[in-house]
């Protein structure tokens, strides 16, 4: 993970879809803990192909939660809340073309994440060990996980 913005600066923290899926899962976790409890520190962003790909596996969200349709929609609802969706056609071509060449290697379907991290000099927080741990072999530092960004509160808040 890089170094941390200046004292009174919010970090930004852009969230991939396996953080919101186990969020959804289980909103009273460690996950939503970070979610619904880091501000003034940290603020959330995702892109739009998270929520697709959340509406793609909702079926599979509704078996697994147990939860009823309208209970897994309210959780949607309140964690959505909490970040700051961005257009990917808002992100810079030869940003994309950076991301994808890191993603290419690692896993292709995180390159929006990728880019989308890099656009806004963002932390990329994923629960995803093997994107986790082949971006932290190719020595991409603005990567987090739950841990790692708990560690991180733990430190914003101090000061």
């Amino acid at each position: 993970m890089s170094a941390v913005s200046p004292v009174n600066s919010v970090v930004k923290v852009v969230v991939d879809t396996n953080i919101i899926f186990s969020s959804l899962l289980n909103s009273n976790g460690t996950i939503g803990d970070l979610l619904f409890n880091s501000e003034p520190f940290i603020e959330f962003y995702s892109c739009h192909y998270m929520q697709f790909e959340i509406d793609k596996h909702w079926k599979k969200l509704l078996k697994i939660s147990k939860l009823t349709e309208a209970q897994l929609r309210e959780s949607q609802i309140k964690i959505y809340s909490k970040i700051y969706f961005i257009n990917e056609e808002l992100i810079p071509q030869k940003t994309w073309v950076k991301a994808e060449e890191i993603a290419r290697e690692v896993d292709i379907n995180d390159t929006d994440f990728i880019a989308l991290s890099k656009h806004l000099k963002a932390i990329l927080w994923t629960g995803d060990k093997e994107l986790y741990s082949g971006l932290k072999q190719r020595r991409i530092k603005n990567i987090c996980n739950t841990s790692d960004l708990l560690a991180l509160r733990l430190k914003l808040t101090k000061f």
